[in-house]
């Protein structure tokens, strides 16, 4: 026997929920407001959990804020002229917001990237209208990362109406990031821990100032790969895309951070593969990497702690890498579980780091390396 359903219908249009996006007029209108999810067991302890930030609810993720940001703000200046191009490195999220503000102000976009793009993300951004240059030799100290921004250097060159944004180090790129910091003070009220990923430095200078400002006792942790720079590890061979560098960004604020770990690509991966398998809301190599690291403060901070994990990013561009078996096993990265506990070391000088490890003394590392210097100086002249 049917069983017909009945849908009750407003008899007036004035009358329907009103809690949804306006219609748009351009794609930059699809950015921000973006959901956050609690994320609890069984991926964490049982009675404890976490929020989390979904970036990829964004046409390309997070970094689609800074892109937009970053060349509303360049043409503003009349640093990017009407039409001109546009010339950027990057190792993929970038480049689709890039595509995004390229198709919404009309300027077309060159991304300078390297052999570990995923073949996905370079279709979509063909399609999106976006030229791909490839290098296909990684700098002998900077890896590909220095590769990238020495060919970037050369295409400026050729082309002088060009405009970089220079992501490492462009203030815009921090100032972003307002608007996510509000959302999420709307969403939750209260925020006392903030877990978020590093590589350029942008969303975490940029959402943790502004949150600081509104919970002073905010606890910040960031999260690096291993094989990074970023913190005063010496550089290695880095599979982990997203998060981490070979350089020095100076948009890095390194006096916000409370404490660093540095998570390895076995970890992210069985973090990324269960909070996909448990809780659906996943992502790839930083998304992993955030929520391990929020999954530990959970079960370790006491059970009122408010912790949000910001996750830059959804699960499309690595169905080829994270969530496919053959490629992780080529690398094996399958069948290892995390410790329960990160190892500790006291300064990122102390040794090298090969699996999840964490440390509570922040320092700049160029600072750090300019400081030495100027003492070994003092005490050469004092000596003469």
């Amino acid at each position: 026997m049917n069983h017909l359903t009945r849908i009750a219908v407003p008899d007036s249009p004035a009358r329907l929920p009103a809690d949804t996006k306006r219609p748009m007029h351009t794609p930059a209108g699809l950015v921000g407001d973006t959901p956050t999810l609690w994320i609890g067991e069984p991926f964490t302890a049982a009675g404890r959990g976490f929020w989390a930030k979904l970036e990829g609810h964004n046409p390309g993720g997070i970094k689609d804020r800074t892109a937009l940001y970053m060349v509303r703000a360049a043409r503003a200046r009349g640093q990017l002229l009407p039409g001109a191009r546009i010339i950027e490195s990057t190792s993929g999220t970038l480049g689709l917001g890039l595509a995004l503000a390229g198709a919404t102000y009309g300027h077309p976009i060159t991304v300078v990237t390297d052999p570990g793009m995923e073949p996905l993300l370079t279709g979509l951004l063909t399609a999106y209208g976006a030229d791909v240059d490839l290098v296909d030799t990684p700098h002998s100290t900077g890896g590909w990362q220095e590769a990238r921004r020495r060919r970037v250097a050369e295409l400026l060159a050729e082309h002088p109406e060009a405009w970089c944004p220079d992501q490492y180090n462009n203030p815009d790129n921090v100032a972003a990031y307002t608007p996510l910091a509000h959302e999420l003070v709307a969403q939750l009220g209260r925020i006392d821990t903030l877990v978020v990923s590093v590589g350029t430095g942008g969303h975490s200078a940029g959402i943790a100032s502004v949150l600081r400002g509104f919970f002073p006792q905010l606890r910040v942790a960031g999260v690096d790969t291993t094989g990074s720079t970023i913190f005063g590890q010496p550089a290695a061979h880095r599979l982990m895309r997203g998060l981490g560098s070979s350089i020095y960004p100076r948009n890095v604020a390194y006096d916000l951070f409370d404490e660093v770990h540095w998570v390895a690509a076995p970890e992210a991966v069985w973090a990324a593969r269960r909070l996909a398998r448990h809780h659906y809301a996943t992502g790839g190599w930083s998304v992993g990497a955030v929520a391990l690291v929020a999954r530990w403060l959970a079960r370790t901070l006491p059970a009122e702690e408010r912790i949000v994990a910001v996750f830059p990013d959804g699960p499309q561009r690595y169905v080829g890498t994270v969530f496919d078996d053959a490629f992780c096993g080529e690398h094996r990265l399958l069948g290892h579980v995390p410790a329960d506990d990160p190892d500790e070391i006291a300064r990122a000088t102390d040794r090298v780091v090969t699996r999840w490890t964490r440390c509570t003394h922040i320092a700049d590392p160029v600072a750090a390396t300019s400081e030495r210097s100027t003492a070994e100086q003092a005490l050469a002249g004092a000596a003469r």
